[in-house]
């Protein structure tokens, strides 16, 4: 007899993406890269090698420190297609903010202040740009983004690549540089100990990472991305809220006189990204905030547990700030200043490399995290 396949557990791997085989290829690329280092001493520069295997890479320039990343969205505008096609609303405002995020989110966690944003919007033949509604709303919420979190729009690069990318797609992509001034912001680590204070941060909702699950289960879904999943609320629509932008936290932290001693992004590997930091510490969680409503229905309907659910989304919590103990709870109220719900959820201490999300009795230990 054949098992009813809406009551297996569906997986990030069986939904496509398998980090076993994706890592390792991370961490053969990192240290090739890591070979080239010595040719910013021919312009007097030097790379900070803490930076090697963090969300964004820093150049020591001499007066301050810049930190750039390129990062893509993703299959998050399939989404967005979907939708386009069952209510026939653009939703690529929404699309764009998710793509800036993804680089900024990511440019932050290493003390820097963004300055420049570049777009990359590779279609899959010339006709997707002459949509004219959907294009104006990838333009005006790419815009939007950049004024949220006071960066530059510097350029970007939009290619019709027939062949390459699927016909009616696009492959959206942003890079970011960021200045990291003065010096003392600069948070790679160094600072990050026993006794420190974990700060989490709220999200939105999936942001952007986790999507080829979420897609796959639209399968299982009696009315498909239209499947009421709250009162007023579908299970597309849910899906396509903005990511959160987290730089406004961050610059006001900063004037308000706290540094980070680290910052992690919550994205792909789901709160495993809280051990990123190659020390070896145990980060202990005693409490941890409300899901989503999005989050909540696919973890139901895919029939994971906790700790694959954890190991897979955000649940909540779209970036984690690791900050001295006395700074714990003024740094929550900087962040709900800025209309971002945090909470003081827990600390580092001394020990092996582990993270206890102690209410849900999850434990992630070293080999779970394989990104250096």
């Amino acid at each position: 007899m054949k098992s009813n396949p809406a009551s297996a557990t569906l997986s990030y791997d069986q939904a496509g993406v398998n980090y076993d085989q994706i890592d390792p290829l991370k961490i053969a690329a990192q240290r090739a890269a890591a070979s080239t280092a010595g040719h910013l001493a021919t312009h007097g520069c030097a790379e900070v090698a803490a930076s090697r295997g963090e969300s964004a890479y820093v150049v020591d320039v001499g007066p301050f420190y810049l930190a750039s990343i390129v990062e893509c969205l993703g299959s998050k505008a399939l989404v967005a297609d979907a939708m386009h096609e069952l209510t026939g609303r653009s939703w690529y405002d929404g699309i764009a903010q998710d793509t800036i995020a993804m680089a900024i989110n990511d440019l932050i966690t290493v003390g820097a202040t963004p300055l420049v944003v570049q777009a990359y919007w590779a279609a899959g033949g010339s006709e997707w740009f002459g949509d004219a509604a959907r294009a104006a709303a990838l333009v005006d919420g790419w815009k939007r983004a950049c004024d949220a979190c006071g960066v530059a729009w510097g350029g970007g690069e939009t290619p019709a690549l027939a062949g390459i990318v699927e016909g009616g797609r696009i492959d959206l992509a942003a890079a970011c540089t960021g200045i990291v001034n003065p010096r003392e912001r600069l948070s790679v680590g160094d600072a990050l100990g026993p006794g420190d204070a974990i700060v989490l941060l709220a999200s939105s909702g999936i942001h952007a990472n986790g999507l080829s699950l979420a897609r796959k289960l639209v399968e299982r879904l009696p009315q498909g991305y239209l499947t009421p999943i709250a009162p007023g609320l579908s299970y597309g629509e849910a899906l396509l809220a903005p990511t959160t932008l987290y730089s406004p936290v961050t610059e006001a932290l900063y004037r308000a006189g706290i540094v980070p001693h680290y910052s992690a992004n919550i994205t792909g590997h789901g709160w495993r990204k809280l051990l990123r930091h190659a020390r070896a510490l145990t980060y202990r969680i005693h409490a941890v905030p409300d899901v989503p409503p999005v989050l909540r229905y696919i973890r139901q309907q895919a029939r994971q547990d906790d700790r694959e659910a954890y190991s897979t989304f955000n649940m909540g919590a779209g970036f984690a700030l690791f900050v001295a103990e006395g700074d714990a709870e003024r740094t929550v109220e900087v962040a709900r200043a800025q209309g971002i719900a945090a909470w003081h959820a827990g600390r580092v201490e001394a020990g092996e490399k582990q993270l206890l999300i102690e209410p849900l009795g999850i434990r992630y230990g070293a080999d779970d995290l394989q990104l250096r």
